[in-house]
């Protein structure tokens, strides 16, 4: 319990300690971010706010990892990501510095998604950390998918990383909503003994208390794709290091119901010509509806506690039957 105490405390003080001369860094290189014109009007107040803050979590996790872990499985879930993050990095590059407000093209971004989706399947099957099975939360089952589980997982890799990219859109919203999901991959990791995926999901737990303090709003910098693709790349890549992915579904509840309103939105409009929501992703809806974006922010952070809870209820009862 106490390695878990200290992984907290480094990602906290190393973020925390970043902010004061990492921000006006940005802001000296120019690292504005840009406002996508079909967001809300009122975000176009924060265009100019310095992005790729997610840089400072990253390295709150980083070292305290360098320091506590010891675990093989946990260095492959960190390491891949760090990839992620790294994706995050070139889309942020290529839309402050090459001025592309789109960033990376939506081929680019899947390809290297999808690779390092796969490239960590297979450093996982290889060490022996997982299989083939899906474990069903809750009816205490495990469904065979033999060759299919593969490009299934990567579809729920990829699809998962982009949700919780849809999710940063307000002021503190994916660092939030992400936290309650750290605490329920450390409370995890005593089901499985696996002390180095904990220590792994504390060290970013800390990192984004320590975020919030610059992210809450009003924010002084954003994550960017930087950040966001980081966070990510940890959640799937602690799921699957316990061999639950299947569980991202309630314990990333705010992601899929994020991911599932954008996708609604597409389709009503392309085959109605009518919108489902006032604005998508679904936190722009709220938005529309008059809801502060602190407000947005606690409900759904609460929304995402809730679930985590009943996410640990399916788990345990699976393990302890």
């Amino acid at each position: 319990m106490l390695i878990y105490v200290i992984a907290i405390m480094i990602g906290f003080f190393v973020t925390a300690l970043m902010g004061p001369w990492f921000i006006p860094y940005l802001r000296r290189l120019k690292f504005g971010q840009s406002i996508l014109e079909d967001g809300p009007v009122w975000h176009s107040a924060k265009s100019g706010t310095p992005t790729m803050g997610g840089i400072m979590f990253i390295a709150g996790t980083v070292v305290a990892c360098v320091f506590l872990v010891r675990d093989a499985r946990a260095y492959y879930a960190l390491i891949m990501a760090l990839f992620f993050g790294f994706i995050g990095f070139i889309d942020d590059y290529t839309k402050v510095v090459k001025k592309r407000n789109k960033g990376l093209s939506a081929r680019q971004k899947l390809f290297l998604q999808i690779l390092v989706s796969a490239a960590y399947l297979i450093s996982l099957r290889i060490g022996g950390y997982i299989d083939t099975g899906l474990m069903i939360p809750f009816i205490n089952t495990k469904i065979e998918l033999s060759a299919l589980y593969y490009p299934a997982a990567v579809f729920i890799i990829v699809g998962c990383v982009n949700a919780v990219n849809l999710t940063d859109g307000l002021d503190g919203l994916a660092s939030s909503v992400t936290i309650p999901v750290c605490v329920f991959f450390t409370a995890v990791s005593f089901i499985f003994h696996a002390q180095g995926l904990g220590v792994l999901s504390c060290a970013v737990c800390g990192g984004l208390i320590g975020f919030l303090i610059y992210n809450a709003h009003p924010a002084k910098v954003f994550m960017g794709d930087t950040g966001s693709l980081f966070l990510g790349g940890a959640v799937c890549a602690l799921a699957f290091a316990y061999n639950i992915p299947v569980i991202l579904v309630f314990a990333g509840i705010v992601y899929v119901i994020e991911a599932l309103s954008d996708i609604i939105q597409v389709i009503s409009f392309k085959s109605t010509g009518r919108r489902v929501f006032k604005m998508a992703p679904i936190h722009h809806h709220f938005e529309m509806c008059g809801w502060s974006e602190n407000r947005i922010v606690a409900v759904f952070t609460a929304v995402s506690a809730a679930f985590c809870l009943l996410a640990f209820l399916g788990v345990s009862r699976y393990y302890y039957m």
